[in-house]
């Protein structure tokens, strides 16, 4: 229970620096933040280990770890905007006004 809790806290240190870096409106709120910076997390482990790296986020290689899950947030948060967000918020909304 207490790895998943640093977890949490690792992504979402990982998401707010990615949104930081990543210029313009970007998806939800705390929860979000969170699940890009965990998401990032993986994906940046993946390109650790591409590029050599044991494990990217072991504790002896924290700040490298924090790193690539910068990096993995900020590919994640790219994509988004510029595939997946303009499919789905394309200025046409059929929804009801209140």
């Amino acid at each position: 229970m207490g790895n998943l809790l640093w977890v949490a806290i690792f992504g979402l240190i990982a998401g707010a620096i990615a949104k930081a870096i990543m210029p313009g409106k970007d998806p939800g709120g705390i929860v979000v933040t969170m699940l890009i910076g965990i998401g990032g997390s993986f994906l940046g482990s993946m390109i650790g280990g591409l590029l050599g790296f044991e494990s990217a986020g072991s504790n002896k290689l924290f700040s490298m770890g924090l790193v690539f899950a910068v990096i993995g947030a900020v590919l994640i948060l790219f994509v988004w905007k510029k595939y997946i967000a303009p499919k789905f918020f394309n200025g046409n909304d059929n929804l009801p006004q209140v």
